[in-house]
């Protein structure tokens, strides 16, 4: 499971510190994690392969770095012939560390096939040409080519230098700031240079989970869900590449599975790929996004579970189990299904057996060995940025799904004085459940199974304990989904005649933006269409906050006897409406949609986005009155 392997000087280092780490997790219990494997090798059927902790395979040289351009969006880089108007708007995002890693693939790839005598890949450098200062690179300039990628690198990179990065070292017992502005990679490339790094290594985080608070700068957080679809499939992409940075950095190479191929089945429920479970449970109620099944079970053991003492850990019984999922086929989509006849142990064992039995594990077969080698990573922060960035890459299925599960087993969690099982018992059980595959067999490294089976344990802890922190989108990506936006939208043919026309564009909105952010305020409407006939006009400053104007909204419908136009879609409570009923959103300009934190200085939302509406909707997860 060891799959993100040290390739630096941070070899002796890094091995002290996960031994310590793992040393200081030995009062910790793992009986519980080796009762389960059991328990699971005595559910699997005997023509099924042995389940064992998932492992990569050795690809040659090239192949990897083939395969990641592919996944980073940049495969018309090592194409004899294509369009590179998608590479230069992607490439135009990236900061200097992203570069980098592109960089560093690239000439992987070239050398490799140099080596197969095949036709040598285009350059980069050679395609685009573009230097940090807005001129265009022609063939009687004097400038290197390895300078002209470095100036393409440079052009776009932020500087973490102001920045202030001492909280990184542990503070046993304080609140610690986790920084989401600044690209991650930036951050730890910062900290290596000045040192940091290394003293935080010699300060183990123990058994006590160390308490973050992210960073809320003046356009507020923003968290899955928040983001428009179209915005949030833009997200993997850019994470996968700051992922593959933020490794280098560290000096770790992030190795993957191949995608797993799925075996049909003739089940309905157990076995079935989740984007198949999805589409016929959107056929009953649309806009699904976790599958019933699990929803179903989850809410039996929330009903009568929580306080029963070992669930989870008590193994129903294989019999029953392996029953019950039978009558689950036949009955669960008729309805017929008693829930209330049904042990709980036995249900937090179908629990458990759904999520084995999916085609490919719910980390997803691709990127199991890198949420595994997250224990790798020496430093907490630093492991949790790299979880941060594993969800984001996740299929929204799995994401979905992940969450749902996650959410259920803190609820566990927080019932521990009852049901005895604390944050470390659940996470010991629920570990093999989710990093032990029969489509992934491996053998264990001999020596290293308790290593193994105690960092996929703490991993597993992490993701629960830290969920709300994981399940954010950094405000640097989001600003790099606005570039994206920004760049698609103008639509500029990318040819070396218009280069200098493009740079010399941008430079003028920059100083656009310059001039409006001198701007001490601004006068706008926010719309409420779907729940007023009129705009609510607003005197932004730079106190202005998203809060402030939902109270200003909820004053001005309650007094001023604005044109309600559906008064079913506002809660009433005392004759007022409620202010948490209602979200301000973000839509248009360089962002499709979002939904905008209560904490936004929208002065300053207004300088980035100029052209975007503000809209008022009702927030889709509260309680509507019917």
């Amino acid at each position: 499971m060891n799959q993100l392997p040290p390739k630096s000087p941070l070899v002796s280092p890094l091995s002290e510190s996960v031994t310590s780490r793992v040393d200081s997790l030995d009062n910790l219990s793992m009986d519980s994690f080796w009762l389960e494997v059991e328990n699971i090798k005595q559910s699997t059927e005997a023509e099924q392969e042995e389940c064992s902790l998932a492992d990569v395979k050795a690809q040659e040289e090239g192949e990897a770095e083939a395969e990641w351009l592919q996944d980073a969006g940049l495969s018309d880089l090592i194409k004899d012939h294509a369009s590179e108007n998608d590479n230069v708007v992607l490439l135009s995002t990236l900061t200097k560390t992203q570069a980098a890693a592109v960089q560093r693939r690239l000439d992987t790839y070239s050398r490799s096939r140099r080596r197969k005598n095949k036709h040598p890949v285009r350059d980069v450098r050679d395609i685009f040409g573009v230097v940090g200062s807005g001129e265009t690179v022609t063939e009687k300039e004097e400038s290197s080519p390895d300078q002209l990628w470095h100036n393409l690198r440079t052009s776009n990179v932020q500087k973490p230098e102001t920045q202030d990065y001492s909280c990184t070292v542990r503070n046993s017992g304080k609140e610690e700031v986790f920084n989401m502005d600044i690209a991650y990679s930036e951050q730890a490339a910062v900290l290596l240079k000045g040192s940091f790094l290394s003293e935080s290594r010699r300060i183990m985080d123990g058994n006590t989970l160390t308490k973050f608070k992210i960073y809320k700068g003046r356009l507020g957080v923003t968290r899955v869900g928040d983001l428009s679809a179209q915005d949030m499939k833009k997200i993997p992409t850019l994470a996968f590449i700051e992922l593959t940075a933020l490794c280098d950095v560290l000096g770790f190479e992030l190795k993957r599975n191949k995608a797993a191929k799925l075996k049909t089945t003739e089940k309905k429920l157990f076995g079935v790929p989740l984007n198949t479970l999805l589409e016929n449970d959107q056929k009953l109620l649309p806009n699904t996004k976790v599958p019933l099944l699990l929803q179903a079970l989850l809410s039996c053991l929330e009903k009568r579970g929580l306080e029963t003492e070992g669930i989870l850990r008590v193994s129903g019984s294989q019999t029953r189990i392996k029953s019950l999922e039978q009558k689950l086929e036949r009955d669960f989509y008729t309805g017929l299904f008693r829930w209330d006849e049904v042990h709980q142990n036995d249900v937090s064992g179908l629990l458990k057996r759904f999520i084995r039995e999916l085609p490919a594990p719910l980390l997803t077969a691709e990127y199991l060995p890198a949420f595994a080698a997250v224990q790798n990573i020496p430093d907490l922060k630093q492991r949790l940025q790299a979880l941060n960035l594993l969800i984001l890459i996740l299929p929204e299925p799995n994401r979905n799904t992940l969450k749902a599960l996650l959410e259920f087993l803190s609820k566990v969690v927080a019932r521990e004085n009852n049901n005895k099982m604390n944050l470390w018992n659940v996470s010991t059980v629920m570990a093999p459940n989710l990093f032990m595959h029969k489509g992934l067999p491996n053998k264990i490294p001999e020596g290293k199974e308790k290593q193994l089976a105690e960092g996929a344990a703490d991993v597993v802890r992490m993701m629960i304990h830290y969920q709300d922190l994981l399940w954010t989108v950094s405000s640097f990506l989001v600003a790099q989904v606005r570039k994206l936006n920004e760049s698609n939208s103008k639509r500029y043919q990318f040819c070396d005649k218009r280069i200098k026309n493009l740079l010399r564009k941008i430079h003028a909105d920059k100083d656009k933006v310059e001039k409006n952010q001198a701007e001490p305020s601004k006068v706008v409407k926010v719309h409420a269409s779907l729940l007023l006939k009129d705009t609510l006009e607003v005197h932004l400053n730079n106190a202005t906050r998203v809060a402030d104007v939902l109270r200003q909204f909820q004053k001005n419908l309650c007094q001023n006897g604005w044109n309600i136009v559906n008064t079913v879609n506002l809660l009433k409570c005392n004759n007022s409406t409620e202010c948490t009923n209602l979200l301000l959103y973000e839509v248009g300009g360089n962002i499709g949609e979002r939904c905008l934190d209560p904490d936004t200085y929208l002065l300053d939302l207004y300088h980035i986005n100029p052209h975007a509406e503000w809209i008022i909707k009702q927030n889709p997860s509260y309680p509507r009155m019917f």
